[in-house]
Parts: C-alpha cells; sequence; structure tokens
C-alpha cells in the first residue's frame, strides 16, 4: 500500500466518521467542540478502564474464589 492510497482511505475513514455521526452538517466551530467534547469522554472512559477494571477483576476473583471454596492467599502461605 502505498502513501497515496494510505492518505485517501484516512480521508474515506473521516468521511464516514462524519456522515455516521451526523456532524457534516454542523459549523466547523461546532465540529470542533463537538470532536473536543468526544475525544475528552474517550479518553476519560480509556484511563478509568486501565485504572480501575484490574481492581475490579481482582476483585471479584477473590470473591468467587471464596464462594466455590478456594482458600485465601494468607492461609495457603501461613500453611507453607
Amino acid at each position: 500500500m502505498n502513501f497515496k492510497n494510505f492518505t485517501e482511505y484516512l480521508a474515506w475513514l473521516y468521511y464516514q466518521y462524519l456522515l455516521i455521526t451526523g456532524i457534516y452538517v454542523l459549523e466547523p466551530w461546532e465540529k470542533s467542540i463537538f470532536n473536543s467534547i468526544l475525544f475528552s469522554v474517550i479518553a476519560m472512559v480509556i484511563y478509568t478502564s486501565y485504572v480501575f477494571v484490574p481492581i475490579h477483576v481482582r476483585l471479584a476473583l477473590q470473591f468467587f474464589s471464596g464462594i466455590t471454596g478456594g482458600q485465601p492467599e494468607s492461609t495457603m502461605t501461613l500453611m507453607n
């Protein structure tokens, strides 16, 4: 894939983004505000997923291992 095809593909993707979101009818200043808000929301979702999802997964695994009869890690380290 050469550079011209790649830039055409990116332009096509941007055009699809404009059509799907319906922001092609907005004025340029409205587009920039919409894109800024959208980018901020996506960045916040990625950040919170990166920070909080591993904590919740670990707590869920501890909870379900307790239900299924698994021993807590502290008990197993004392037994060894």
